[in-house]
């Protein structure tokens, strides 16, 4: 697969006929390897041996709702008291990420409220705070 800004991770892929799966540990299955899933995949890892997240408190592709439209968030980190930790949005490597990229993450977090946003390609990592009172997100470097 290809080289992200990530380190080096193993993961259980399989071939079937239609073909890849990557071994989910979150969601406990096989999922069809793309590219987008690739970096998601890379990103959980990241967060979970990289900055100590533990798995438990991971949630990925979960359905929320925004304006009575239904979305689809990537990946979420949760508090120990259920708050939202961490919320990430995952694009493939070939997608630039844009105000538009940014836009989403904060359309989805009207909902979610929270504390901190990820944006990545799996080649450009983006942190933010969330400033509720001044109702805007300044850049990090990092979580």
């Amino acid at each position: 697969m290809l080289n992200l800004n990530f380190p080096n991770y193993t993961f259980k892929i399989k071939n079937k006929e239609n073909g890849d799966y990557i071994f989910d540990e979150i969601r406990k299955k096989y999922i069809k390897l793309t590219k987008e899933e690739w970096v998601r995949q890379n990103c959980v890892k990241f967060l979970i041996n990289e900055k100590n997240f533990s798995n438990v408190l991971i949630n990925i592709e979960k359905t929320l709702k925004v304006n009575n439209l239904s979305k689809r968030y990537d990946i979420v980190v949760f508090n120990t008291n259920g708050s939202i930790k961490l919320l990430v949005e995952c694009k493939s490597p070939e997608i630039k990420i844009t105000q538009k990229t940014f836009d989403q993450i904060a359309i989805y977090n009207m909902s979610l409220k929270s504390e901190l946003l990820m944006v990545t390609n799996g080649v450009n990592h983006y942190y933010c705070k969330i400033d509720y009172k001044k109702q805007c997100y300044d850049f990090i470097k990092d979580i």
